[in-house]
């Protein structure tokens, strides 16, 4: 079976924790946890052609006090960028990864995760602006952890991606 590497990045407190336990584990918690550094899980994700077994790397996240730790990232063939959409500071921190991330490794496939999608009344992030996203090219996915809108789907893209380079 092919194993393939990925990670989750994005500014602190954007889901990303509660994004693989809603996608491996089916559950979501109403309590707040900081990743310390990383967590790994596991999960086969079954494309047409083949089933690829995901270890996904969920990295602690960005602040003004701490940076990714670009070691964190070797070895890994996709990335989810993960934004809330109640905070658009966290679509400024997932430009800035994207850029440091494409000039330390070159062009890795990503997919633009927008979270928290159960809470669009409480969005700062415009609309306008991921249309642009999505009209450079970039895939954007609108998912929530909470009630599981998008996550497989997620997933699912990135691994596809990562099988087509």
């Amino acid at each position: 079976m092919i194993q393939r590497k990925i990670c989750m990045v994005g500014a602190f407190a954007t889901g990303k924790t509660s994004l693989v336990a809603r996608f491996v584990y089916s559950i979501f918690s109403e309590k707040y946890q900081t990743t310390v550094g990383v967590k790994i899980d596991k999960k086969i994700v079954n494309l047409p052609e083949n089933p690829v077994n995901l270890i996904i790397w969920d990295i602690y996240g960005e602040d003004e006090l701490q940076k990714l730790q670009m070691s964190y990232m070797r070895g890994c063939s996709g990335y989810l960028l993960v934004v809330d959409g109640t905070r658009k500071n966290t679509l400024e921190t997932a430009y800035r990864l994207q850029n440091s991330l494409e000039a330390n490794f070159g062009r890795i496939p990503f997919v633009l995760v927008m979270n928290k999608w159960d809470i669009t009344d409480e969005w700062e992030v415009d609309p306008a602006e991921i249309n642009s996203l999505i009209n450079k090219g970039w895939n954007v996915v609108e998912t929530s952890a909470k009630t599981g809108i998008g996550v497989e789907e997620v997933f699912q893209i990135l691994a596809q991606k990562i099988m087509e380079t």
